[in-house]
């Protein structure tokens, strides 16, 4: 007797990952994957598709389920997936993250927002929905967002033993990274005892969502000059909200001293000066703010000031709202964002 809960046409059990480079997507599928296939039995399969290996490009990873007697023949994407894990809240700009999902899916999302917000911005008519701070998770137990996220998906993928995917996270890491291994188990737990969901009840006949495969917007005859980019988080557009994890520097002016140690290490021009006098009379540049909409948070700026008029602060807002600062302000001083 099959343990899947649900198959398509095929035999498979579905899931997809969206997450953007740095999360830790690509090892998550790999460990999903390998939880099934050695702690039950099944037969399973796992790849990712990126482009440009950065922090902060989009990650799709893939995974299926079958049972022992489906061999595994199919390799392309997964375009209806039973269950979509969006591992960043950046990509709703860019990447039609529950594209395929069926009327009865289920979508896990790394949010502090409400249900209702979340569902909003992915557009969710019915379905399931549940959400984890994975962040937050992550940065307490001094890990990644993906094993938090793990925990979350094994409360959705109840066929799954929680067991096996403690023993993954040993393998995984107690031959290289040892001392990973505790934090990440903690990480793993916390990721499945704290996420929570909310249930939109399905009228008769509800419809899935339509999968659409993205086109490219260029093609060799109607190309940028040059070969630039117009895709987010380039030199063109300069949005670098989707490279975040989580983190932005918070600026305090009356602890700066306008050394510039920030802005020499500021990879992205992310500061904003402005001239004038000091208590001598004499002319200067001052130190006003930060340009978020250009801040990636590497936090280079944080290590490199000499006091503490910069510190880490948690992105808390929805890309939303922040889009709605951006363009209200053209820069946000005192870390408001």
């Amino acid at each position: 007797m099959s343990i899947l809960p649900k198959k398509n046409e095929l035999g498979f059990f579905e899931i997809r990952l969206e997450s953007i480079g740095g999360l830790g997507a690509n090892l998550a599928g790999k460990m999903l994957a390998e939880a099934g296939v050695l702690g039950l039995g099944l037969n399973g399969s796992n790849f990712s598709s990126y482009g440009s290996e950065k922090k902060g490009s989009p990650v799709k990873a893939f995974v299926r389920y079958c049972d022992a007697d489906v061999e595994i023949r199919d390799h392309s994407p997964i375009e209806q997936p039973h269950v979509i894990a969006v591992f960043h809240e950046a990509l709703y700009k860019t990447v039609n993250v529950v594209s395929g999902l069926p009327a009865d899916g289920i979508v896990l999302v790394n949010s502090t927002r409400e249900f209702d917000s979340v569902r909003q911005d992915l557009k969710l008519d019915y379905g399931r929905l549940a959400i984890v701070d994975a962040m937050k998770i992550a940065v307490e137990e001094k890990t990644k967002v993906n094993t938090a996220m793990l925990g979350a998906m094994y409360r959705i993928l109840d066929f799954l033993d929680p067991e096996e995917m403690r023993n993954v996270i040993r393998k995984t890491f107690e031959k290289k990274y040892p001392h990973f291994v505790e934090p990440n188990i903690r990480t793993f737990d916390r990721g499945y005892n704290e996420v929570t969901f909310k249930t939109y009840e399905l009228p008769e006949n509800a419809q899935g969502k339509a999968f659409s495969r993205p086109e490219p917007l260029l093609g060799y005859l109607t190309q940028e000059l040059g070969g630039v980019m117009i895709a987010q988080a380039n030199s063109i557009l300069k949005d670098l909200s989707g490279s975040r994890q989580g983190f932005l520097p918070a600026f305090e002016q009356e602890k700066c001293i306008n050394c510039a140690a920030c802005d020499t290490v500021c990879p992205d021009y992310c500061f904003v000066w402005e001239e004038g006098a000091d208590k001598r009379g004499r002319m200067q540049m001052f130190l006003s703010g930060i340009d978020y909409q250009y801040c990636k948070g590497c936090l280079k700026c944080v290590d490199a000031c000499p006091t503490d008029a910069l510190a880490d602060m948690a992105e808390k807002v929805g890309y939303a709202e922040a889009n709605r600062v951006a363009q209200q302000f053209p820069y946000v001083a005192g870390g408001n964002l």
